[in-house]
């Protein structure tokens, strides 16, 4: 690692304005990417700025129409919510796939949107339910936050503070892990509304431009909400990664075997 400042701001304007007036400071919380990154000498930030003891970015609530997490929620506390398990049981039963119990015990849900990693798994749950990513400055919608891969729209000094994902009639997500790293090497987040969303599908670990939503899959399950409905769709490899643990056709077979077991799942 580089020498760096490690600094523990007493609120969250504090936070803002230390990583506003420091141009190479870095937020940390979990720290289960910055910290690698650091220990391979990819990042060399001056000051890293800690967020997790930051008054008011934890914790899971609700209203009417969404769940709402705190950015530095831990992935443990996501999966053992009993807000989310009445709500969106989804949500909490994908933060218990992530990693292993030590990383779920430190990573936390504001950190993995904010790195938004091509195989990240609740970037697909923000995006197929319709999530409101709220920052320290404003509100952005996960369509508009998500800009590719490892890519966001997040500003010099913008922080997460909050997720608010929408309450689907019923939803569940369904991933193809690598075995050592648990990533997704696909995963798909199918969502299902009342309203005008009706079906929306999302996908991560696929795609070259990180994730994404699949509209020719949606179409098919708005007409009929069966797992026999996605074998109709043609998926296409063009886009999609390939690399030593998959090629780009396998992933796109991942797509369609991922969005049927899903669909089964919730039927």
């Amino acid at each position: 690692m580089y020498a760096f400042e490690y600094v523990k701001p007493k609120d969250l304007d504090d936070a803002v304005a230390l990583l506003k007036n420091h141009e190479e400071a870095q937020p940390v919380s979990g720290g289960q990417t910055l910290i690698p990154t650091l220990k391979q000498r990819l990042a060399a930030p001056t000051q890293l700025v800690d967020l997790k003891h930051v008054h008011g970015l934890s914790g899971v609530t609700h209203d009417n129409h969404h769940v709402c997490v705190g950015a530095t929620t831990r992935h443990m506390d996501v999966e053992q919510s009993d807000i989310l398990h009445h709500h969106i049981p989804a949500v909490a039963e994908l933060a218990g796939q992530i990693g292993d119990p030590q990383v779920r015990r430190r990573g936390t849900i504001g950190g993995s949107l904010a790195n938004n990693d091509p195989s990240a798994c609740y970037p697909s749950a923000a995006m197929a339910l319709d999530a409101r990513i709220h920052t320290n400055s404003r509100m952005l919608m996960a369509e508009d936050f998500f800009t590719g891969l490892f890519m966001t729209a997040l500003e010099e000094g913008e922080v997460i503070t909050r997720v608010d994902f929408k309450i689907p009639a019923r939803a569940k997500y369904m991933k193809f892990p690598n075995p050592a790293s648990r990533y997704a090497m696909t995963g798909v987040f199918v969502a299902q509304f009342h309203d005008e969303d009706g079906v929306r599908v999302a996908i991560t670990g696929a795609s070259e431009d990180g994730v994404m939503r699949h509209h020719g899959l949606e179409a098919a399950l708005n007409a009929n909400f069966h797992a026999d409905a996605v074998d109709a769709v043609a998926i296409s490899a063009d886009g999609l990664m390939s690399d030593l643990h998959g090629s780009a056709a396998y992933r796109a077979n991942l797509i369609k075997v991922m969005t049927k077991r899903a669909v089964s799942a919730i039927q």
